[in-house]
């Protein structure tokens, strides 16, 4: 029989209830409502590359919640970010709103406090494992071939600056020689790369009382027995040598602070500009960055390789220079190719030009030195990322890693990146568009062009602004200043 309401006639009340579901169906639901939840499929792209269980909700509070910002949600958000054109925090949040309202899901508010308080949670413990996990996993692609197989890492060091607030300052003060207000917090990063991948495997920063050398020795447990340390002339000393000497490590760098060995003085003579010579141990001094103990355990003496290396090719500024190496076997290694070795080491340079310029890290935009770390690694995470996308395009197409163009790749990645955040895209389809990702970068290869030399010079004029000289709350501007030059107070 059933039964009726006496004001809504025909009203069936069991109607209103809804049926017992069964544990099961509660958990597939829950479990389809946190799938739709993860906005972002980058992941796909990457898959293996980043940790998953380090992007999993933890059971601490912060983020132990699965909200639109979750753990999963923030990291990929912050990574789109280091990757985009634009990099605000509001060009993701609108990124954010589109994936949502693509999954039909509740758009998040248009502020950006949601996504900045969850960025902030992240932690950069977990950052820092991503980071040497990518290293790892580019780290065991197949070199190209240096010294014999050998893992050559190069080194080198590089600034950054930041928004000028107090404790950036306090953490990264700015140089002596600017006023105070009218300057920028700067910071001096010390990093190693893999010279086979390009892959960053380590780096350390500092602010302007650091020096390259202090940074760099902090990295010595990147090193394994077997390789090889490429460098300039600012990593010339006599203890460094001697120390990765003594862990199993060469080095190939170039010649500083001291006066070259001639043919008369040195042991022996393997060919025209290669000497075996011998480096004595320098008097120990308190400035030194290391003990009296740390010093009087190095040899007395090393015997190091000197090769004079004439430059003839057109494009270069240095005409000569010389090189030190612990390779003292000329029959393993001649002189031409640890010449060729260290003309390598300008792909360093280039390296660091796809962080700061191309990725956009050489002004971060964090106002702490909490986020300011968070920001650096998260680049360091995107550049691994990008650079195993193009070895592995590489090696599905077979050509030479080194010739496509790192710009040109994130430019692909930039622009199919929201065709793989379709909200109804099958398996198939993604593995098509993946397919296609890899086409578009193995395609861009940087044409080969020897000798080719751009002056270091600025074609466009600035504006005739004045420059900031004082406090900007006491600062003057002048009347009529198109009448002055850029550079006049």
């Amino acid at each position: 029989m059933i039964k009726e309401t006496p004001f809504l006639a025909g009203l069936n009340i069991k109607t209103l209830g809804k049926k017992r579901r069964s544990m099961a169906q509660k958990m597939a639901s829950k479990l389809a409502c946190l799938n739709q939840k993860n906005l972002s499929q980058l992941s796909e792209c990457f898959r293996g590359f980043i940790p998953q269980r380090l992007l999993e909700a933890s059971g601490s509070k912060e983020h132990s919640r699965h909200r639109i910002f979750s753990k999963r949600n923030t990291f990929w958000a912050f990574f789109s970010q280091v990757i985009d054109a634009d990099g605000g925090c509001m060009e993701v949040v609108r990124k954010m709103q589109s994936y949502a309202s693509l999954k039909s899901l509740k758009l998040p508010a248009s502020s950006t406090s949601a996504y900045c308080q969850a960025r902030k949670k992240l932690q950069q413990s977990d950052l820092m494992d991503i980071l040497k996990h990518s290293s790892k996993r580019l780290d065991s692609m197949p070199d190209r071939g240096f010294l014999k197989g050998r893992r050559v890492i190069v080194v080198d060091g590089t600034g950054v600056s930041m928004p000028d607030t107090t404790a950036n300052q306090k953490e990264w003060p700015q140089q002596r020689h600017q006023k105070e207000g009218c300057g920028f917090p700067t910071a001096r990063i010390c990093a190693c790369f893999s010279l086979a991948t390009g892959g960053l495997l380590s780096f350390e920063v500092g602010n302007k009382k650091s020096a390259e050398l202090p940074l760099f020795r902090k990295q010595w447990g990147t090193f394994k027995e077997g390789d090889v340390f490429l460098g300039d002339k600012g990593f010339c000393s006599y203890f460094d040598l001697a120390k990765l000497k003594d862990s199993g490590v060469d080095s190939v760098i170039t010649l500083a602070r001291r006066i070259p060995v001639s043919e008369v003085d040195a042991h022996e003579v393997f060919g025209k500009n290669d000497l075996l010579i011998s480096w004595k141990k320098p008097v120990w001094q308190k400035r030194l960055a290391y003990t009296r103990e740390q010093w009087e355990s190095l040899p007395e003496s090393l015997q190091l390789r000197q090769i004079h290396v004439e430059v003839t090719v057109p494009g270069f500024r240095t005409e000569s220079f010389y090189i030190i190496t612990t390779l003292t076997d000329p029959l393993a290694h001649t002189a031409e190719e640890l010449a060729d070795l260290y003309l390598q080491r300008w792909n360093v340079e280039l390296f660091f030009r796809d962080i700061k310029t191309t990725m956009g890290m050489d002004i971060l935009a964090c106002k702490s030195p909490d986020m300011v770390h968070k920001e650096i690694i998260m680049h360091f995470i995107a550049y691994n990322s990008i650079r195993m996308l193009m070895y592995e395009a590489a090696e599905e197409r077979g050509v030479d890693v080194s010739r496509l163009s790192f710009k040109g790749s994130l430019q692909a990645l930039r622009q199919w990146e929201p065709h793989l955040n379709h909200a109804k895209i099958s398996k198939r389809e993604r593995f098509r568009i993946l397919s296609a990702l890899y086409d578009a970068i193995a395609d861009n290869e940087v044409p080969y062009r020897p000798g080719r030399q751009e002056p270091r010079c600025i074609k466009r004029r600035p504006k005739s602004y004045q420059l900031l000289t004082a406090p900007r709350r006491l600062m003057k501007e002048i009347r009529h200043r198109s009448k002055y030059r850029a550079n006049k107070p």
